[in-house]
């Protein structure tokens, strides 16, 4: 009898604590941003209907709402429309490497402290490995979407920054994928991609964004800011460098949005240039989904720049251009009375209206309940989960790129190096190593932590902080590095150098930083490495010059386990496989050279001397490209076609005015049809296993106003020791072997292009198809 009743009793408690445990989970459901199927005035309405197609869903909801109320939804900080039953929203969230809080969309706290925080891009993209882009693209989209359920975040996300690094002195070259615009391509497709998700149909799992719209890549040197900044920037460029990330990003990534940006190009402001936006992105690219502004962008052309006479045309020409959203009050503030006045008609707002509204839709906004969605059961438990902080350790780890190893010196041993000095004013931070549009992070692992895990430490900062400047603590760290068996000298830069709105002076290491190191080097009675934290590149000649400094390894910013990364490359955990995305050239290059400059090819006799890899052939620290390795690989090409034909539609010619050979339009030609394909060898002939990064370049027929090179593809493969691989790549012809005219028009040069991939250089010659072409 008792033991029945404590059965009864236990099966009571037990339902009561499941009907708790559903109570508190609905109550602490986020409720529906709009058709909430409890309301019977707006669930009946057509726009909440989900069978209906998005389309007319968006012209229902945008015929019943009134001017005053479209205009208020023209900001980043929607207004809600109560009669309907829409709530607010704010659009502005970032998410360049994590869900971050630097948008007011998103706040950390409660179930949700923190997001894991992966690498700066500029690391990543130096791991060259583009699946590792889309899984981290994936893991942030579900931390954001658990976030969005927990009212602590939004579904639209600012990133990625695809600008190309342009000038190394940039502040913001770290949000970057680097200066190569192929590089930059498929990094926006991808991590686009592992943000919106693969969705049926058009549907969205977060919205992505593409930014800045375009030539955007000054802030603020030597008295010129990016708010009164007038790139002038030729055709040519716009096409073959500037352009090309952002035509990826919306033709294969399919990003749901575009960022204008805050300077003009060629007199114009970007967000108020019908030619960019209308034309280019929308028309051109078919753009299916919304422009908006950088912040407070349309104010900046009309008050800084003094585009228009009056707000209301200002507000006018950025909705007349295509800007469909505003980040800050301005065009909430302006538009209606530009209506009023006449110069601005109300369709044009409905039009620009229903690409922002149908983006919402397509994330399931107007669905009803979100936890009843396909992304509904993700909350606290997917945000810093155990494998995503183990992706951020091992995306750190791919980006690390070893740079010099003479000896060699490195790995460490454990077994030899007991006892580890560990130097400079980057040798135990945490949020330095996040960089710039991060969030909260999970936990850190600084590089401190992370060498202790495999020796006995002895740790000095040897100067307060990276501005270095004086050298008082220098004694300290000399005597550290004369009592242990190994020195490891983590310097480099932070945001208090180089950072949005902070643009460099100078390539060459802070303050006293260079006396630090040479003076340690002198004193360690062990192997001395060298360890940089930075998003630009930096001249260490001297370093490299240096017999006692024996291993040089870049980091970037290696997120929030970089200390953990670090000290698997250094001790041998982890064979470094990254390189480097951005050419690193001698402080001398900067003689002479205007960031404000945009012309990307040389002008020698103008002592110009270009810009990037591409069309630079000047002295330099490092290429691009550069990264050591642990053991030694060979590649070989195994297969490859040595003439490919290219057929002619119609009588098109084409001697080029810049082009000394013949060429083809790739409008002339059918170019979906166009591709080759290359079989490479890759020998790891080493004692250890490891990543090889194939850099496919290519050197067109011409000389003239082409690119000294180019990189046509790249692939990351594994290969363990004493073995082979054989990779297969395809190379399309018209994106990948064409060049850009002075006209800004592509073209295929017909003749002999020189195909290497390393050491290893095959000649491929393409060939008109048609006899006797005659010039247009």
């Amino acid at each position: 009898m008792s033991g029945g009743s404590s059965i009864n009793k236990s099966t009571s408690t037990l339902f009561i604590f499941i009907f708790l445990f559903l109570f508190v989970s609905i109550q602490a459901a986020r409720p529906p941003f709009a058709c909430d199927r409890k309301d019977r005035a707006t669930k009946n309405f057509p726009f909440c209907q989900t069978k209906l197609p998005i389309g007319d869903r968006v012209r229902d909801l945008i015929g019943r709402l009134t001017l005053q109320e479209k205009v208020k939804l023209l900001g980043n900080n929607a207004a809600a429309v109560p009669r309907l039953g829409i709530k607010g929203y704010e659009w502005w969230s970032e998410a360049l490497h994590g869900v971050s809080n630097v948008g007011p969309g998103t706040k950390f706290g409660g179930e949700f402290p923190g997001a894991t925080s992966f690498p700066q891009v500029i690391t990543t993209a130096a791991s060259f490995n583009a699946s590792l882009w889309e899984e981290i693209g994936r893991v942030v989209s579900d931390e954001a979407r658990a976030m969005y359920n927990g009212e602590m975040g939004g579904l639209t996300y600012w990133s990625p920054n695809v600008n190309i690094l342009r000038d190394p002195r940039w502040g913001r070259g770290q949000e970057t994928p680097g200066e190569d615009p192929v590089v930059a391509a498929v990094y926006a497709e991808r991590y686009v991609r592992g943000l919106q998700g693969n969705e049926e149909g058009d549907r969205l799992k977060v919205a992505a964004c593409c930014k800045h719209y375009t030539a955007y890549d000054l802030d603020n040197w030597s008295g010129v800011d990016r708010f009164h900044f007038n790139a002038k920037v030729s055709k040519q460029d716009i096409e073959d460098t500037f352009d090309v990330p952002f035509r990826s990003c919306v033709k294969e990534g399919k990003v749901a949005s575009i960022m204008c940006s805050y300077n003009q190009v060629n007199g114009i402001p970007t967000c108020a240039d019908p030619e960019l936006l209308r034309k280019t992105i929308r028309g051109g690219w078919g753009l299916n989904g919304y422009i908006v502004s950088d912040c407070d962008s349309v104010g900046v052309f009309y008050d800084s720049q003094h585009y228009t006479s009056t707000p209301e045309e200002a507000a006018a020409a950025a909705i007349k251009a295509g800007l469909d959203l505003d980040c800050g009050p301005f065009l909430s503030q302006h538009t209606e009375n530009a209506v009023h006045i006449g110069i601005l008609k109300e369709a044009a707002i409905d039009t620009n209206l229903a690409n922002t509204v149908a983006v919402q839709m397509r994330l399931g906004m107007f669905d009803g309940e979100p936890s009843a969605q396909q992304y509904g059961h993700l909350g606290p438990r997917d945000v810093c989960s155990p494998s995503h902080q183990e992706l951020a350790v091992e995306a750190a780890r791919q980006g690390i790129v070893l740079l010099k190893n003479h000896g060699p010196a490195l790995p460490l041993s454990p077994r030899r190096h007991r006892t580890v000095a560990v130097i400079g004013p980057n040798s135990d931070v945490t949020v330095t190593m996040i960089g710039n549009y991060a969030g909260v992070a999970c936990g850190y692992t600084s590089p401190l932590q992370g060498i202790s895990k495999y020796a006995k430490t002895i740790h000095e900062k040897g100067c307060g902080d990276v501005a270095c400047t004086d050298d008082k603590l220098f004694a300290g760290a000399v005597n550290a590095a004369r009592q242990a068996d190994a020195t490891v000298l983590v310097m480099g830069l932070d945001q208090s150098i180089e950072a949005e709105f902070r643009d460099r002076t100078g390539l060459l290491l802070p303050g006293f930083q260079q006396e630090l190191i040479s003076e340690v080097s002198k004193a360690s009675r062990g192997p001395v490495v060298l360890v940089l934290m930075s998003g630009g590149p930096v001249d260490v000649t001297f370093a490299n010059n240096d017999p006692r400094i024996g291993g040089i390894v870049w980091a970037g910013y290696p997120g929030q386990a970089g200390g953990a990364a670090i000290a698997d490359v250094l001790f041998g955990a982890h064979n470094p496989g990254g390189k480097l995305p951005m050419t690193w050239y001698p402080q001398e290059y900067l003689k002479n050279l205007p960031m404000t400059t945009m012309d990307m090819r040389s002008n020698l006799a103008k002592g110009y001397p270009g810009r990037t890899y591409r069309f630079y052939k000047g002295p330099l620290v490092y290429p691009f490209g550069h990264g050591l390795s642990y053991t030694k690989f060979i590649t070989t090409i195994f297969e490859a076609p040595k003439t490919l034909a290219i057929p002619i539609g119609g009588r098109h010619t084409s001697n080029s005015s810049t082009i000394s050979n013949k060429s083809i339009r790739v409008t002339h030609t059918k170019c979906s049809k166009l591709s080759i394909q290359i079989h490479i060898d890759v020998k790891n002939v080493g004692p250890k296993d490891g990543s090889h990064t194939l850099l496919v370049f290519s050197k067109p027929p011409v000389d003239v106003w082409v690119p000294h090179k180019q990189l046509v593809a790249f692939q990351k493969v594994y290969v363990p020791a004493r073995s082979k691989q054989r990779v297969a790549i395809n190379i399309h012809v018209c994106k990948y072997l064409s060049v850009v005219d002075k006209a800004g028009v592509r073209r295929i040069p017909i003749g002999e292009h020189s195909i290497h991939i390393g050491d290893a250089k095959h000649s491929l010659s393409l060939q008109a198809s048609v006899l006797g072409v005659i010039k247009s």
